[in-house]
């Protein structure tokens, strides 16, 4: 910290009765040095002791605490590189480790080092993925990694676009479905359509909700099918209600399956789903935000068959792929670039014709935003890095190490597994031993509700691990507990069993 002092105090005397250049290049060689200091203590703090095992995952502060101890209002005046610095250590101190292995809180965890290293590069370079102009690498880039992972849903041709996350992603595919059926919708609005229906499991991802409302098809216009006891979509009750809506006067255009469900992990059958929709003239489309790495198994794609008959697939490798948030894409069976055509409004000032490239390389206006992060770096790196295999070799050992802790889990008396896993969501109660026994008690259910938002209460605030917790359909609060950083060894899945019992033993 010296050595910022130094600076600091430099600064003072040489910018008296200096040129501005002489002022510019004092800052460029100020804001190196603090760049260059704060890296080292992102590595320790961000990345060493966030992997490392013996740290905590969290260390906890009421917010009013955390407030204090931050300081993050923000004045007239700056603040010395010195504390600056430490505000970069509280930050990563006080900050959720997701890459630390005993995090199981949500469907990402763990690091690549090489898609962090992509990440770095990418926020560095501070470029917008929109032309070809300003992001000569990445444009190229994009189009590479897009043909590559629609390769592995099975289509040798179609088009694509990364998106700030799955449920934008989904957005984009209701978007485009309604665009397929209805050109005019565009220029002449709703009220040029009939009522338009959409099909989905009441499992399936809340943003089909939050999509219907954004588009001005309403919410009240998705219709949510029955799913089976593991959370999968009954295709038998699919076609019911695509009649029901038919008989409301209303028009069937969407049908959205999942591939690997937010709490569950289910994966609906999609070759059934295909087959109706096909009968029924509708878009269908693959919600494999979560699920679609799966693809890159030969143990497990079989998970996923029938993704090849969808019209579109949402994809995010940040989750099960580990690239780091964010990076979705949503991939589309499409060759007559209705992306384009649905999204473009054809800006002069940015996707000027006339350059001296060809235009086609200026995805931009697929895209509803302006502005568009570089998200297939880190994708490329890792994958350049790793390989196809490699990236398999990640999936079977997420799943291996999923049937190691429900054989273990079986072996402890309190834990009841909600249903057999299909893929790495392991959903659990965990039965104190004050309630074993009991469960014919009136008030069983409601005392078993409190048991896991006490044990989590727990956990967070002594640091040793995080996993969440739900209500679904009828049946009380359960744990979800989610496997896939490769980082993970038999004794953290142990540790996670002990810590559960040690936890909760006395509630």
């Amino acid at each position: 910290m010296s050595s910022t002092i130094t600076i600091e105090c430099t600064r003072s005397k040489v910018t008296n009765g200096h040129t501005d250049e002489d002022e510019v290049d004092l800052d460029r060689s100020l804001g190196e040095h603090f760049l260059s200091e704060a890296v080292k203590v992102i590595l320790e703090e961000a990345v060493h002791k966030a992997t490392d095992v013996k740290e905590k995952v969290c260390e906890w502060k009421d917010p009013d605490q955390l407030r204090d101890l931050l300081d993050l209002e923000l004045r007239e005046n700056g603040e010395s590189h010195e504390k600056l610095l430490q505000r970069v250590h509280n930050i990563a101190k006080y900050s959720v480790k997701t890459s630390h292995p005993r995090f199981f809180n949500q469907l990402f965890a763990g690091v690549d080092y090489h898609a962090l290293t992509g990440r770095l590069l990418t926020e560095t370079l501070n470029t917008s993925q929109y032309t070809y102009e300003v992001a000569p690498v990445f444009v190229l880039m994009e189009e590479v990694v897009l043909r590559s992972l629609r390769s592995r849903v099975g289509w040798s041709e179609g088009d694509g676009i990364f998106c700030p996350g799955g449920s934008i992603s989904n957005m984009y595919a209701m978007n485009v479905a309604r665009y397929w059926a209805f050109p005019q919708v565009k220029m002449q609005g709703m009220w040029s359509v009939p009522r338009l229906a959409v099909f989905t499991s009441q499992e399936s991802h809340y943003s089909m909700k939050k999509s219907a409302a954004f588009l001005g098809i309403g919410t009240e216009n998705i219709y949510n099918v029955n799913v089976d006891e593991s959370g999968r979509m009954i295709p038998e009750d699919l076609e019911a209600k695509i009649v029901h809506a038919k008989s409301q006067g209303a028009y069937p255009f969407f049908v959205n399956a999942t591939a690997g469900s937010t709490v569950q992990g289910a994966f609906d059958p999609l070759d059934r789903i295909a087959d109706v929709s096909e009968r029924n003239g509708m878009w269908m489309h693959v919600d494999a935000a979560w699920g679609g790495s799966v693809l890159f198994s030969k143990k497990h794609k079989h998970l996923i068959a029938g993704i090849e008959r969808a019209n579109s697939v949402t994809w995010n490798p940040h989750k099960m792929l580990m690239t780091g948030l964010q990076c979705s894409v949503i991939l589309l069976r499409d060759t007559t670039n209705l992306l384009m055509h649905c999204h473009c409004a054809n800006a002069t000032y940015l996707f000027q014709q006339d350059k001296f490239y060809d235009t086609r390389l200026d995805t931009g206006d697929k895209s509803i935003q302006c502005g568009r992060k570089v998200d297939c770096l880190k994708l490329w790196l890792m994958w350049k890095a790793t390989g196809s295999q490699g990236l398999a070799d990640r999936i079977d050992k997420a799943f291996a190490n999923t049937r190691y802790l429900v054989e273990e889990m079986k072996k402890r008396a309190g834990f009841q597994l909600v249903s057999e896993p299909q893929f790495v969501n392991v959903c659990f109660w965990f039965v104190p031993p004050s309630l074993r026994g009991k469960e014919n008690d009136t008030i069983y259910q409601e005392k078993l509700a409190k048991v896991a938002p006490l044990i989590k209460e727990r956990m967070m605030k002594r640091g040793s691990m995080m996993v969440g917790y739900q209500p679904l359909d009828g049946r009380v609060n359960f744990f979800r507990m989610v496997i896939l950083s490769p980082q993970l060894r038999h004794s953290d899945l142990d540790f996670f069993l002990d810590e559960i019992e040690r936890l909760g033993k006395d509630l």
